[in-house]
């Protein structure tokens, strides 16, 4: 493009006839805008809802888990642009990712685990069951359970997941994995003795050193009769 053609009385012509155009647009929109509000809008949508059977909350169409202390309980979900928080008696007792869209679900199965040890059925209908394997180990174990024990894998398997969520997931996700390399099926007492353990080896025991008598060196000094 030639800028030289911008310079020309027709150009410069033009150019003045649009901006006063404009500027005229301007001034008329400038006399219905309000002035800026001196904070800044809350733009976060609140939502009272209960907690169902299943530890879980629907907000905007999304599902969370909560704590499972607040089955049956009413929550507050206020929603903003990056989380969820969940509040419950004027306390906040949660926030959580925001899910996009919907028909999504975020299950943390450290919100459910208590309820399903106390309902042993509860593992095998869960209809996010999928999300109860944090890691691949988990799912592993879980397969050589149900090779193992038939029925009783559920049973087991929350026990081990239940240690996962009060003593440490890494912790046990490696003791899971150490048990299925060595090809052994990991019970949950098992993993649960080897974790009392990782967390307090026994001590390595201190050697005895007898006491020194140094009388005893002195007789390397003293003249043997064999010797000539």
């Amino acid at each position: 493009m030639n800028l030289r053609h911008l310079n020309t009385p027709f150009a410069q012509k033009v150019v003045k006839q649009r901006n006063a155009g404009l500027r005229a647009r301007r001034e008329e929109e400038s006399q219905v805008l309000r002035r800026l509000p001196v904070v800044r809008l809350d733009g976060t949508k609140r939502f009272d809802v209960k907690v169902g059977p299943g530890s879980t909350i629907r907000v905007q169409k999304n599902v969370y888990s909560v704590h499972s202390r607040l089955i049956g309980e009413t929550v507050t979900a206020r929603l903003s642009a990056e989380k969820l928080e969940v509040w419950y008696s004027s306390g906040l007792v949660e926030t959580l990712p925001r899910l996009r869209g919907a028909g999504g679900h975020r299950i943390d199965y450290r919100h459910v685990i208590d309820w399903l040890v106390r309902k042993p059925g509860a593992f095998a209908n869960y209809r996010y069951r999928q999300e109860l394997f944090p890691t691949s180990w988990f799912r592993m174990a879980y397969d050589s359970l149900v090779k193992a024990a038939g029925a009783r894998a559920d049973k087991e398997y929350v026990r081990i997941l239940e240690l996962a969520a009060k003593e440490g997931e890494t912790l046990v996700s490696n003791l899971l994995e150490r048990y299925l390399c060595a090809d052994k099926t990991p019970w949950a007492q098992e993993i649960a003795d080897s974790v009392a353990y990782e967390q307090n080896p026994e001590p390595i025991p201190q050697p005895t050193i007898p006491e020194v008598v140094l009388a005893h060196y002195d007789g390397l000094l003293e003249p043997r009769e064999d010797v000539a």
